[in-house]
């Protein structure tokens, strides 16, 4: 048996029925010219079915115990309820896609058997498939998603892989490919002196992280943003039920660029931005606009180069993301600021001392949650996260990977988790919602599409057209679907019957 380490274990902790916490995402392709769906995809289930040896913890249950949790192994696993082949309705448009999606996402994983489950699923148009995966937070994080996503396809179309992404020989081969065969670092050999020494100094910069950290609740330390100071209270923070819905989209890596490169910024201070303006416009159709601006915690990745082994290696940043702000540059000024803020808090911690810094401020949030005092008490407004992906165009037997599309958790006090992968050319995003509590986040792609142009404005990417007066609240019915590939002036594009072959268009699920 392994001990599941605190983070992961917290994971486990705060799981009920309301609050299923496991992350996974929609991998979307295009078929291979000239092959049969359905025999293509059974040929793909028996690859992700050929296992020998799992790659750790897919291979094990998480076992509770009074000293804790421990992954204890599974030598029963059943791949046929693991591995899963489903279709579609007709007609088979990203609606029904999505809908299927958010029905997967609000399960419950199975706590007797290996944390994950994935689904192949075909009947989507244009020759398109999907494949859905669902795995436990207490078994992988973000950035671990993207190692186990790289080690699953090809860069080569004409390469073909027998091999299930959960198995050990995928890990090492992997792992070799990577980082070649360059030994492990030499643990430098210290004197008992040596030790006393980093202890001491790891103290001191615990205890001076500590402080700016509690300084700031005071307003004694600038533009730096923390848990629960002046949180609002929105439709967003409440209890959740366990139903989910989940919309996706995809907007050019270029784009996006651009705009950063313009104002001096980073793609993440963008993305910031643009979910800004979408949670103000959000909540402005709503009338419940706050006085005081959002937060949101921005996970941030502490895991070491090379490390392939930690299950969760992350921290966070808390992001003021300027709501209460009307003009677009004062609000990604305020944006970037309290990033640098956040960073610079970071920056003198060591990975291990950070992990511990991280831990010592994430308690609260753990216990609140654990107590159901999280929708009451809520430590962010949401979560937006910002995970690197593949920058190479990706293959799956010959099957052209399209995007990926993450899915991740909300639970009480965070009804909503916005988190976006770079692939390719492309920044996936995933949003998933409680399905009661947010019930129209359909409209929060558009609205992520209409901030994306008002920082093209600011940027001079983009001519200013007069503001036509509208109402505040738009109406269902009769509100502008934007296209979000295209740099052109605003208009009302004519609807098409079908969608673009790669990625999916303005669609939600219902």
């Amino acid at each position: 048996m392994r001990r599941v380490d605190m983070t992961s274990a917290a994971f486990l902790l705060a799981e009920k029925r309301e609050t299923p916490m496991h992350v996974g995402g929609v991998n979307l392709f295009t078929l291979p010219d000239g092959v049969d769906e359905h025999e293509f995809l059974s040929s793909l289930a028996d690859v992700l079915r050929n296992v020998e040896d799992f790659r750790k913890p897919f291979g094990d249950y998480a076992k509770a115990t009074p000293l804790g949790f421990y992954w204890e192994e599974d030598d029963k696993i059943d791949l046929d309820y693991h591995v899963r082949h489903s279709a579609l309705p007709n007609p088979g448009r990203y609606r029904e896609l999505f809908a299927l999606v958010s029905r997967l996402h609000s399960t419950l994983l199975d706590r007797n058997r290996p944390l994950w489950e994935t689904h192949l699923i075909e009947g989507l148009q244009n020759r398109q498939f999907a494949l859905y995966n669902k795995m436990h937070h207490a078994a992988i994080d973000g950035v671990g998603a993207m190692h186990l996503t790289r080690s699953s396809y090809s860069t080569r179309k004409s390469e073909r892989i027998d091999y299930s992404p959960f198995s050990q020989y995928a890990y090492e081969r992997y792992k070799a490919e990577k980082f070649g065969n360059r030994p492990p670092p030499e643990q430098e050999v210290r004197t008992a002196l040596d030790a006393l020494k980093q202890n001491f100094d790891s103290a001191i910069n615990l205890a001076t992280a500590m402080s700016r950290f509690g300084n700031a609740f005071v307003g004694r330390s600038g533009n730096l943003a923390v848990p629960w100071h002046n949180v609002p209270k929105t439709s967003i923070n409440t209890r959740v039920t366990g139903a989910r819905r989940f919309v996706a989209q995809s907007w050019e890596f270029e784009r996006v660029r651009a705009v950063c490169k313009a104002l001096d910024g980073t793609i993440n201070d963008t993305v910031l931005a643009m979910c800004s303006g979408a949670l103000r416009r959000y909540l402005i159709s709503h009338n419940e606009l706050p006085k005081h601006s959002l937060k949101a915690m921005a996970p941030v990745s502490l895991r070491a180069e090379g490390d392939l082994d930690s299950t969760n290696a992350v921290g966070f940043i808390t992001a003021d993301l300027a709501t209460n702000i009307r003009d677009p540059e004062r609000r990604i000024r305020k944006i970037q600021d309290s990033m640098r803020a956040g960073k610079s808090l970071l920056q003198d911690l060591s990975p291990g001392e950070a992990a511990v810094f991280m831990q010592l401020t994430q308690m609260p949030a753990v216990v609140t949650t654990i107590l159901g005092l999280a929708a009451k008490y809520p430590a962010f407004s949401t979560v937006i996260s910002n995970v690197p992906g593949p920058r190479e165009q990706l293959y799956w037997n010959g099957a052209r990977l399209d995007g990926i599309y993450p899915a991740s958790i909300v639970f009480d006090g965070f009804a909503m988790n916005i988190t976006l992968v770079s692939y390719y050319k492309s920044l996936d995003f995933g949003i998933v919602a409680c399905r009661r509590s947010l019930p129209e986040i359909q409209r929060f792609i558009d609205y992520l599409e209409e901030a994306l142009q008002e920082l093209e404005e600011v940027a001079g990417l983009r001519s200013v057209k007069p503001k036509a007066k509208t109402k505040t609240k738009p109406k269902a019915r009769s509100r502008l679907k934007t296209k979000t590939r295209t740099t052109a002036k605003r208009k009302a594009p004519a609807r098409k019957k079908t969608a673009p072959a790669r990625k999916p268009p303005r669609k939600k699920a219902g």
